[in-house]
């Protein structure tokens, strides 16, 4: 007899209704490589003593992987399909996959029997991901109906064009022995730029998006390429089941880096959101909804968000010639009701929040400010620290009543717009449920207890807002 782990969650209401997360995992990197990078754990849990502080830290056991991304082996998108309960306790969210996006590494750690002390169970080399699959660099994970899709940004064989190492794609590794399969595609059509993947599983689609090969990105943002529009600026649609590409959109070539992808958590919908770090032709950042139109997919931009105008003595380098602050969209969060987006603003230090309750018109709620290029807006409980960074990853819990960040995007591009040092931090913020968001005071480690690392991305026990895809209503 098997037993369904507890959360697997059959629709979004169901999820929303769980018992909150007590705990956050945050995946911490050393951009100099000369220390492990590290796996983080945080109580999240208000009515513990030691409520915002780290309360576990496992070392990885090499050094120089940069992490990025990560997320669980197993969710609810496994009620789909029949056939994927293993052993007494059957499939479970309890492994965590770490992919290093510098090393090509990719570390599994399993958060039982301690959640608060995550072992490594196995290590999934470079190697072993380019032989199977022809594929480097991996990104951003998605656990599936059928495995585990692995977005990655490079080739392992090289050839093409824009620096030789492309294409990028997805690689397909087992829920339960993380062997790496093979390449997911079967025809990828004119795909060649990776970025993200996630699906309408009852729609039988996969969407990717596109930002850059590794050439491109691993020094920080190229201007040249940048000014030439060589950056990914394009929705591939597939399908899901057969891996082959059947439609592409381009939102127009001055949209550069067409990264996170939030479709609909409701199975039967057919629409999402995805967002653009800046265009070329005025320095502002957008949210595109993609949705179907008869038997094809569309695209409409939704949210424009300005620059800001700004001293040249007070900007970066790479910003002086603008005179202005660009928004630098680096992420976007979908509520798992699907009625409030979260818009992340990592070069103004802002996050947005917007009502989309209804998608092809998203209303701004709420916002608030915590870093920023030029504003280093500080924390309530540092009022007196200039905060470096700004809201670069955002997660949502299930409920919806709780908004967490990280501070940090990527260890070049940090260098780059931040060049005094990007910090560390974490945040939290409350959710009103009839619109606002505010900063929780009492949530906020940062500095020392990092460290040294920087911290990138955090996913929540039990599932997040961007950890699972619903099968039933």
């Amino acid at each position: 007899m098997t037993v369904t782990d507890p959360t697997f969650y059959r629709t979004p209401t169901e999820a929303a209704e769980a018992p909150a997360e007590k705990l956050a995992y945050v995946v911490a990197f050393d951009r100099a490589g000369e220390k492990y990078d590290a796996l983080a754990a945080l109580d999240v849990d208000p009515s513990s003593e030691r409520y915002g502080q780290i309360v576990g830290w496992t070392d990885l056991p090499t050094k120089g992987d940069e992490l990025h991304h990560f997320g669980w082996n197993a969710c609810s998108s496994a009620l789909l399909h029949a056939g994927h309960d293993h052993g007494k306790a059957g499939l479970q969210r309890r492994y965590l996959l770490l992919p290093g996006l510098r090393s090509s590494n990719i570390h599994v750690y399993d958060t039982q029997p301690d959640p608060t002390a995550p072992r490594l169970v196995k290590t999934i080399t470079a190697e072993e991901l380019a032989d199977k699959t022809g594929y480097s660099r991996p990104h951003t994970l998605h656990c599936g109906p059928d495995g585990i899709y692995l977005s990655c940004v490079g080739s392992a064989r090289g050839g093409g064009e824009l620096g030789a190492d492309g294409p990028g794609g997805i690689a397909l590794l087992d829920h339960n022995t993380f062997d790496v399969l093979r390449a997911w595609e079967t025809d990828r059509g004119p795909q060649y730029l990776a970025y993200d993947a996630w699906w309408h599983l009852a729609q039988n689609v996969l969407i990717t998006s596109e930002w850059g090969t590794p050439s491109m990105i691993e020094d920080g943002i190229n201007p040249e390429l940048l000014l030439s529009n060589a950056y990914g600026h394009r929705l591939h649609f597939w399908d899901l089941a057969k891996g082959m590409h059947q439609q592409v959109i381009d939102l127009g070539a001055q949209h550069q880096m067409v990264l996170e992808l939030r479709p609909a958590h409701d199975p039967e919908a057919s629409y999402g959101f995805v967002g653009v770090v800046v265009s070329t032709a005025d320095l502002t950042a957008s949210v595109w909804r993609w949705y179907r139109d008869g038997d094809q997919w569309a695209v409409q931009k939704v949210i424009t968000i300005p620059p800001e105008p700004a001293d040249e003595d007070d900007l970066p380098p790479a910003l002086k010639p603008f005179k202005a602050v660009p928004p630098l969209v680096t992420d976007i969060n979908l509520s798992v009701d699907d009625q409030r987006l979260y818009v992340s603003c990592w070069g103004t230090g802002e996050l947005k929040q917007y009502d989309v309750s209804d998608p092809a018109h998203p209303r701004e709620t709420g916002s608030v400010h915590l870093g920023g290029i030029v504003r280093r807006t500080a924390h309530p409980a540092a009022p007196s620290e200039r905060l470096s960074g700004g809201p670069q990853m955002v997660e949502v819990s299930r409920d919806g009543r709780r908004v967490y960040l990280t501070n940090s995007l990527y260890g070049s591009w940090d260098d780059q717009f931040y060049p005094d040092g990007v910090g560390a931090w974490a945040a939290k913020l409350d959710v009103n449920p009839a619109g606002g968001i505010s900063v929780d005071e009492k949530f906020f480690p940062h500095g020392g207890v990092w460290r040294g690392l920087r911290t990138h991305q955090i996913r929540l026990q039990g599932g997040d807002a961007s950890s699972d895809s619903y099968c039933y209503r």
